[in-house]
This record gives C-alpha cells, sequence and structure tokens, in this order.
C-alpha cells in the first residue's frame, strides 16, 4: 500500500473513534447539581404534599386514568426533584414546573431530569396508569418516586389506586 493510503486509513480511523465518543458522550446533558441540606439546616428546601394517595375509581383494563399531585416549597431554599421513577411499567410520572411538562419517567427510564421549585412556589406531578400495558384485574396500587433535596423526605413516594375490572 502506498503512504497516501495508509494516512487515510490511520486519519479515517482516528475520525471514526472520536466521532463516535461525540455521539455517545458529546450528546449527553450535564448532571444538574444537587444542594444537599441538613435537617438542623434553618434556611434549607421543604416540600409539602398535601395527599400522598389518589383512588382512581373503577376503570377497564383498556383505559388509561391520570391524576395529579401538587408539591409545594415551604422552605427557604430551592427544592430540586430527580430520579423520578415508577414501581411498574404501566405507570408514568411527569412533572408540571412552571407550565412546562417534563418528560414521561418510568419504572426503567433512567434520566438527567433536574426540576427546582422556588421557595413559596408549587409544581405538580401528573400520574399517568395504563393498566393494558401489564394487565392485572381487581384492586391495585401502583407508586412513583421523587427525590428531592429535603433531607426530612429524600424519597417522595406517590401512589395511585385502581379497581381494574
Amino acid at each position: 500500500m502506498s503512504k497516501p493510503i495508509i494516512i487515510g486509513l490511520v486519519l479515517f480511523s482516528i475520525l471514526a473513534v472520536v466521532g463516535s465518543y461525540f455521539l455517545l458522550v458529546g450528546g449527553q446533558k450535564p448532571q444538574a447539581q444537587i444542594a444537599s441540606y441538613s435537617t438542623q439546616d434553618k434556611e434549607r428546601p421543604k416540600v409539602e404534599v398535601k395527599e400522598t394517595l389518589k383512588d382512581l375509581g373503577k376503570m377497564k383494563v383498556s383505559d388509561e386514568k391520570s391524576t395529579e399531585f401538587g408539591l409545594k416549597n415551604i422552605g427557604q431554599k430551592p427544592l430540586q426533584l430527580s430520579n423520578v421513577s415508577s414501581s411498574c411499567n404501566c405507570t408514568f410520572a411527569q412533572v408540571i414546573l412552571d407550565g412546562k411538562e417534563s418528560d414521561l419517567f418510568g419504572m426503567h427510564n433512567t434520566s438527567d431530569f433536574a426540576g427546582e421549585i422556588l421557595p413559596g412556589k408549587e409544581a405538580k406531578i401528573k400520574v399517568i396508569y395504563r393498566p393494558f400495558i401489564m394487565p392485572v384485574y381487581g384492586v391495585i396500587e401502583r407508586e412513583v418516586y421523587i427525590t428531592t433535596n429535603d433531607p426530612e423526605n429524600e424519597k417522595l413516594t406517590l401512589k395511585v389506586k385502581a379497581n381494574v375490572n
């Protein structure tokens, strides 16, 4: 092989490796920094959740139902939400902050989502139950999990209940 062909192959190989790296890593968003507080901190975030269980009532296995849970930051520092997931492939969560809806989060979704509720402000967590994805019948409970930087509520669990027939 001639020298120009070998140089071309080497350059092509280098570009392929570098290009693959940027496709795999370069397109990812940087992970948001989560502020940490202790229960002794006077100024810290504090989440208020009025309800942690909502009853979706009777529904058919072919139905889809949703409900919303309100979260309020009654602390003095921004309340950060992250690592949103659910207990089942049939249950999804969506964070609604300042009127903007996040992607849907489920059981196996890995997410770099980090949302922030400023002191005195509220957010909504929409929980969507789709029993047709994993059909079961009778009374069920499904959960949504949210990590917060409130040292008294580091992992919120929101539940929906339904009677599927």
